[in-house]
Order: C-alpha cells, then sequence, then structure tokens
C-alpha cells in the first residue's frame, strides 16, 4: 500500500486528490474507491492509504483508507 495525505477534495462531483508520500504527480480518487468511510467524513490534510494504478488521465487510487 501507498500512503500520502488528501490535498483537494471535490465533495460536489464526488472525487478529491491525494498527495503521495516523498512527492509525485497527485493521484486522484472517486468517492466509490474509499473503504470504511465516506467522502464526508475526510478533511484535506488527513493521512490515507491506498493502491495506485495508471491510466490515459493520470495516476488513480483504488481501495483508499484513513490511516488514524
Amino acid at each position: 500500500m501507498l500512503a500520502g495525505s488528501i490535498k483537494k477534495i471535490v465533495s460536489g462531483r464526488g472525487f478529491g486528490f491525494i498527495l503521495p508520500e516523498g512527492g509525485g504527480d497527485d493521484v486522484s480518487f472517486h468517492f466509490t474507491a474509499l473503504q470504511g468511510i465516506g467522502l464526508q467524513d475526510l478533511m484535506e490534510g488527513d493521512r490515507m492509504e491506498y493502491e495506485a494504478f495508471q491510466d490515459d488521465k493520470g495516476p488513480k487510487a483504488t481501495r483508499v483508507r484513513k490511516i488514524y
């Protein structure tokens, strides 16, 4: 699993961006990738763990979980 922090949440559109630890491109996620939490439970700066894959629009996160 990779780790990072929430950079931005676009709640009206159901997605957000994670800033990876160690740098690199922001990783986008859709609310359907969240596990055990909802989009309304997240705040910018929250630490997250996730898996990532590359698609034609850039890095995407899946299996996104909050680190407590």
